[in-house]
C-alpha cells in the first residue's frame, strides 16, 4: 500500500524561496516516490484567520496553483486542489474540535506569537487554525507532510487529535510526521525569524526577476566582514550566520568555507557576495519562471487542474468523513 502525503502553503501571496526550500522542494521529492500518494492544497482557508483582503484572496488561490505547477507539481502524479472546493475539511475540523481542549490551542507558541503579531485579530478561526490543520492531513489519512520545522507544534496538535479520535471512536487515524528538506528553515533577509510573506523585506518570491533579487540581498544586514567567527560556527542571530545560510542553500557548503576563511583573514567584500548570491538564487529560479509564464498563458489547462485536484480529493475526503460519522455516532 502507497503512504499519503499532505502538504499545503497558505494564499497570502506569492510563493517565496521559504516556501520552495521549506515546502515545495519536499513535495516534489515526495511526488516522484511511486511509494507515496501525494495530496497538495493552496491553504485558502487559512488564509482567513489572520487579516487578508478579499481581492488578493481571490487572486492568490490561483497563482499558488500556477506557482505549484510552475514548480514542477504534476497533476498525474499528485493531486492539487484548492481547500475552500473541499468542505470535508472544514466539518471535519468541528469533530476534531470536541477531543482537543482550549487549554492545549491557547498555550501553543504559534498562537501566541500571532495574537502578537495581530493582537485585535485574535479569532476563534486562528484559535482552531491547527484542528483544521490536523482535519487537512487526516481527512486522507497522511502519514507524512512536507513542511517547514516552525509547523512542528501544529503536527504535535495533529498527532494527539489522531490518537484521541482512535482511542474514543475506534477510528485508524495515522500519526503524521514532518518530512524535513535541506531548506527547513529559511532565514528572513532582515536577519530576525524565519522567511515570511507577511513580513516587509523578509522574502524574496520566486516570480523575482535578477535585479529584484540583486536589490533585495543587498540590503541584507551585515557587519565589516571580518573578525573572529564564534567557535559554534556563527550560529542564529549574527548578520554573518543569516548571509552564510543563503550562500549554503544555493552556492553549496564549499563555499561557506571559503567565506569563513577570508571572514576570518583578509575579510569577506560584501558587495562581490551578494552579488554572487544574487545570480545563483536566480539560476534557480529562472526555469521555474519560464514555466509560469507558459502556465499564464494556458488559463484552460489551469482551470482544469483545479476542477479535477477538487473532485479527485473530494472523494477521499468524503470516504474518510462518511467513516468518522458513522463512528461517532451522526450516521
Amino acid at each position: 500500500m502507497k503512504k499519503t502525503v499532505l502538504s499545503g502553503i497558505r494564499a497570502t501571496g506569492r510563493l517565496h524561496l521559504g516556501n520552495y526550500l521549506g515546502a515545495v522542494k519536499g513535495m516534489l521529492a515526495l511526488q516522484d516516490n511511486p511509494e507515496y500518494e501525494t495530496f497538495y492544497m493552496v491553504a485558502d482557508v487559512h488564509t482567513i484567520t489572520t487579516p487578508y483582503d478579499v481581492e488578493e484572496l481571490k487572486k492568490n488561490r490561483r497563482e499558488v496553483i500556477i506557482d505549484y505547477l510552475a514548480a514542477g507539481l504534476d497533476p498525474e502524479k499528485s493531486v492539487i486542489f484548492q481547500q475552500a472546493e473541499v468542505p470535508e475539511h472544514l466539518e471535519l475540523a468541528f469533530y476534531f474540535s470536541s477531543v482537543v481542549t482550549i487549554a492545549r490551542m491557547q498555550h501553543l507558541p504559534t498562537f501566541k506569537d500571532k495574537v502578537k503579531q495581530y493582537p485585535d485579530s485574535a479569532t476563534m478561526a486562528l484559535l482552531n487554525y491547527p484542528i483544521l490543520m490536523a482535519a487537512d492531513i487526516l481527512v486522507y489519512k497522511a502519514g507524512m507532510v512536507p513542511v517547514g520545522i516552525d509547523q512542528e507544534p501544529h503536527l504535535e496538535v495533529a498527532r494527539v487529535i489522531a490518537n484521541n479520535m482512535n482511542s474514543a471512536y475506534l477510528t485508524d487515524f495515522p500519526e503524521p510526521v514532518r518530512f524535513a528538506t535541506r531548506g527547513e528553515y529559511v532565514p528572513s533577509l532582515t536577519g530576525e525569524g524565519k522567511m515570511s510573506k507577511t513580513v516587509e523585506g523578509s522574502f524574496i518570491n520566486i516570480t523575482d526577476d535578477l535585479e529584484t533579487i540583486k536589490s533585495k540581498v543587498a540590503k541584507m544586514p551585515t557587519d565589516s566582514g571580518s573578525g573572529s567567527i564564534p567557535a559554534t560556527g556563527a550560529e542564529k542571530g549574527s548578520s554573518i550566520a543569516t548571509v552564510l545560510a543563503f550562500v549554503e542553500l544555493f552556492q553549496g557548503k564549499e563555499k561557506v568555507e571559503e567565506y569563513k576563511n577570508l571572514y576570518m583573514s583578509s575579510g569577506i567584500k560584501y558587495g562581490d557576495l551578494k552579488r554572487e548570491l544574487s545570480d545563483a538564487i536566480y539560476e534557480e529560479l529562472k526555469p521555474l519562471q519560464e514555466k509560469r509564464r507558459e502556465l499564464e498563458n494556458n488559463p484552460e489547462f489551469v482551470n482544469k487542474v483545479i476542477k479535477e485536484g477538487a473532485e479527485k480529493a473530494r472523494i477521499v475526503a468524503q470516504r474518510t468523513l462518511k467513516e468518522v460519522k458513522e463512528r461517532m455516532g451522526l450516521l
